[in-house]
């Protein structure tokens, strides 16, 4: 492992590339510092400290957690990545149901070029919403109890705002794409994880103060819980590195033609289906949908007894909260792999290239076999996903330790997020050091998913 870590210094292009995404990363952490004019970023962190202690997860929390602490300094990337990958999720689910998107996806590069461009005016459009949304919470003194964020409210500030956010997003959209092109790895992913990174010294000090081990009165929590979430953290860390690499694989047998004199075909090889095909988006679609409400009630008085209900069930975060919880991850697991997974599509495919699947005949049989794998496979995804996220919360409800200092330790979808951009980021650097004829990461060997 060391001495796969000193080979990718002796290659000169792939070192440029790391010292490329390194710089880059250190221009997108340095803007997360430069706040936003005419906003008061003391009170509004206050605020936020205080949702976050009393209110539990919120959207808000949410977004804060994925642009790194932007958020609470309202900083020129206080909304980070998130509109650009929202309008990529949304055009990613219009391009399946819209049929003049989808023949413009199957036009090869220039309809990818189309689809990018589309996705940056949506980008556009959402960044400016969203900075509308937030000036205009910011100029209310009535959601921050009488205290004074924006100095000078009016029109001026809000289109200040607005361009000033939009801007930011836009530039940091750009800083991804340099790092797609120029660095390594994938540049949106890797900023997202440097921003969650970024959070982490912050749950370990929470976890310190609560701990204080030179103060037996203010104590929290024990010594022996803290050896038990640090085993714990590993042990999480493993699972989801297992689960990650996870997959089925479906043998594909190619039949033999005879072109000429030359016979072509007859290799056999196979079709992976991902346990986890989803990613992190089930789990953050449904993370958005619990928070709604609560977010929601923060803007409203109490006696809206439904959002009310809705409060208390994320705040307590019981039985019900997790029930709740794991049925919306399985929904959006299996809505999300009908949208990507198409068995119809991939048994034709294998039938105009002469693949089949030993005992299955091509063509719906094989479409409905297909079908019949990925429903499987994905029900385990979910249940594997609906552990993850969950775990936080019995982990909570055990030792007693608040949200706030676990938030980017035992998150399931920070680990997700951390472990899934690593991976794919070492098998880009394994690849680099392949090409050169040195070792990878595992020596003898390369980093493969799990059957």
């Amino acid at each position: 492992m060391f001495e796969s870590v000193t080979n990718i210094f002796k290659v000169r292009e792939l070192k440029r590339k790391i010292f490329v995404t390194l710089s880059l990363l250190i221009v997108y952490r340095a803007g997360c510092f430069i706040p936003t004019a005419g906003v008061n970023t003391f009170a509004l962190s206050q605020f936020f400290d205080k949702i976050a202690k009393t209110q539990g997860q919120t959207l808000l929390g949410m977004v804060n957690l994925f642009t790194g602490g932007a958020l609470t300094r309202l900083s020129i990337f206080a909304l980070g990545i998130m509109p650009y990958i929202s309008a990529s999720i949304i055009m990613q689910l219009l391009t399946a149901v819209v049929p003049a998107l989808e023949r413009i996806a199957k036009e090869g590069k220039a309809g990818y070029e189309k689809i990018n461009q589309y996705t940056r005016y949506l980008t556009f459009a959402l960044c400016a919403i969203q900075g509308f949304f937030i000036s205009s919470w910011l100029s209310n003194e009535n959601n921050f109890q009488g205290i004074q964020v924006v100095a000078n409210p009016g029109i001026l500030f809000t289109f200040t705002t607005i361009i000033t956010l939009t801007a930011g997003t836009i530039f940091i959209m750009w800083l991804g794409e340099q790092i797609q092109e120029r660095g390594i790895g994938n540049g949106i992913s890797i900023i997202i994880t440097a921003s969650i990174i970024s959070r982490i010294p912050s749950s370990v000090y929470q976890l310190w103060i609560l701990y204080s081990p030179f103060d037996a009165a203010k104590r929290q929590i024990s010594t022996p819980v803290v050896l038990f979430l640090i085993i714990l953290w590993f042990l999480m860390v493993m699972a989801v590195v297992l689960f990650t690499q996870a997959q089925r694989r479906v043998p594909i047998q190619y039949g033999r033609r005879v072109v000429g004199r030359r016979i072509h075909g007859g290799q056999s090889t196979y079709l992976p289906i991902k346990v986890d095909m989803s990613g992190v988006i089930a789990i953050i679609f449904a993370s958005s949908v619990l928070a709604f409400p609560a977010t929601i009630s923060m803007f409203l008085p109490r006696t809206v007894k439904l959002f009310a209900f809705m409060q208390n069930i994320t705040q307590q975060r019981g039985i019900w909260y997790n029930l709740i919880y794991v049925g919306l991850i399985m929904f959006f697991m299996y809505f999300y792999t009908a949208m990507v997974f198409n068995p119809l599509e991939i048994s034709n495919n294998l039938k105009k290239y002469g693949g089949f699947i030993p005992g299955i005949r091509p063509g719906k049989p094989t479409a409905n076999y297909l079908d019949f794998v990925a429903t499987r496979i994905v029900f385990i995804g979910a249940v594997y996903i609906g552990a993850i996220a969950i775990f936080p919360n019995f982990v909570m409800y055990m030792f007693r330790v608040p949200s706030y200092a676990l938030a980017s330790l035992f998150g399931g979808t920070t680990l997700l997020i951390m472990v899934g951009v690593v991976l794919d980021t070492m098998k880009q650097i394994e690849g680099q050091l392949l090409i050169r004829h040195y070792d990878g990461f595992i020596k003898g060997g390369t980093l493969k998913g799990r059957k």
